[in-house]
């Protein structure tokens, strides 16, 4: 679109949706989207400076600030193929679709557009946003995750994110298709899964973590008990009946009713889980989570950020000693003999999320936590093999099949 032509859309589309909120305001009775539709379309045929192209651009762009929730972002979030939304301001709109950045052909009238378009969805989930509460992060009820920042420590102007979820589950089957993960990969991986070896998937800002361990969790036992705990629930655990989900809540406008998830931990340890999923770990809950794995709680997942499998390790460390004033060999040994096996995704030059390496944790060594890598990604290869798991006991101890696939005998 042209800098002129867009001008010139945008001064039709100002003056028609002043006319159409107008309109709707003074309205006798309450209208349809079909009546205000109808309104509009009579209005863009009366003008002569458009193009029927831009008449077609006036009408739904004029629709979409007057009766959609989420304004001229409702077309993105409507799109399947939309997998993420970023709005820096109120000209400026990035998607992610079909796996690539791009920048969207709109823009919001007016930065007070924008905060009323945060405000709806803050109000949709009983929260507030405002200069005193600058930051939202919520789940709307289709599971999309929502992040705004208000305009006051957002420079450019308010930001909004919207990541969305596929309709349909991603399955393993799926992630094999997708060329994430290979079967070999993936039968060992689920295998552990049934063995109850705790696993920690690392990756970067949308490398796939959440779906990939929502793909994990379909091998878990039907017969266990499950307790799933996340900042923001995205989680969707399948074939589980004994399944609690514990989700984190802000503070209200009294700055209380606070629950971290470090609260969560703690509370689902009373529940008699025989796994626990922790969503992701950010803070001072990595304490109570690696405490969980080292309870008895086998089979617990959990994911972070991370560069690398040994980075991952290291922002443990590192959250670890923000939290408590433990010895740093201590901190290494509870992660060591927490984890079992780390999973580490990323997304390729191509945009495609894959995993990238499977290592085992094998204990101290050194004075640091031992990493031995049992796959990894290489180019042209694909995911190769480069060890053997070391640690079998778990295979061992659980025999309902779970060394189905791992190339490794229960006996």
């Amino acid at each position: 679109m042209t800098s002129k032509r867009q001008e010139k859309l945008e001064r039709a589309c100002g003056e028609l949706t002043r006319r159409v909120r107008e309109y709707v305001r003074t309205a006798a009775t309450d209208l349809t989207d079909a009546d205000v539709m109808d309104y509009i379309s009579a209005m863009v045929l009366e003008s002569d400076a458009l193009s029927v192209q831009e008449k077609i651009e006036a009408a739904d762009t004029v629709f979409a600030r007057t009766r959609c929730e989420l304004s001229v972002l409702q077309p993105l979030a409507d799109d399947p193929a939309v997998t993420e939304i970023m709005v820096n301001g109120k000209d400026c709109v990035f998607i992610e679709k079909d796996g690539h950045l791009q920048r969207a052909d709109v823009h919001f009238e007016s930065t007070e557009e924008l905060e009323d378009v945060i405000r709806r969805i803050a109000a949709k989930v009983h929260r507030e946003v405002n200069e005193l509460s600058p930051v939202l992060d919520a789940r709307l009820l289709d599971g999309s995750r929502i992040n705004a920042v208000y305009k006051n420590i957002a420079l450019g102007g308010p930001a909004l994110t919207i990541r969305r979820f596929p309709e349909t589950r991603i399955t393993m089957d799926r992630l094999i298709a997708y060329g994430s993960v290979t079967e070999e990969v993936a039968a060992f991986l689920t295998g552990l899964v049934r063995a109850a070896y705790n696993i920690f998937v690392s990756g970067g800002t949308s490398s796939g973590k959440t779906t990939f361990l929502n793909a994990l969790s379909n091998y878990i036992p039907g017969d266990e008990r499950v307790v799933t705990i996340e900042d923001t629930a995205e989680l969707q655990i399948m074939g589980i009946q004994n399944l609690v989900r514990l989700e984190c809540r802000g503070q209200n406008a009294q700055g209380k009713g606070e629950v971290t998830m470090k609260d969560l931990i703690k509370s689902s340890l009373r529940m008699r889980p025989n796994r626990i999923i922790v969503g992701e770990v950010r803070g001072e809950e990595v304490i109570d989570m690696i405490q969980a794995m080292n309870t008895g709680h086998d089979g617990s997942l959990s994911t972070g950020h991370g560069n690398s499998p040994r980075g991952m390790l290291y922002r443990l460390e590192a959250m670890f000693l923000q939290a408590a004033d433990f010895p740093v060999e201590a901190i290494r040994r509870q992660i060591a003999e927490g984890i079992d096996v780390m999973v580490h995704l990323g997304r390729l030059p191509g945009g495609a999320r894959t995993v990238l390496e499977v290592a085992e944790v094998t204990g101290i060594e050194g004075g640091e936590v031992g990493l031995r890598t049992l796959y990894a990604w290489e180019r042209g290869k694909g995911l190769t093999k480069k060890g053997e798991l070391q640690n079998r006991e778990k295979l061992l101890l659980n025999n309902r099949e779970a060394c189905h696939g791992t190339g490794l005998r229960s006996a």
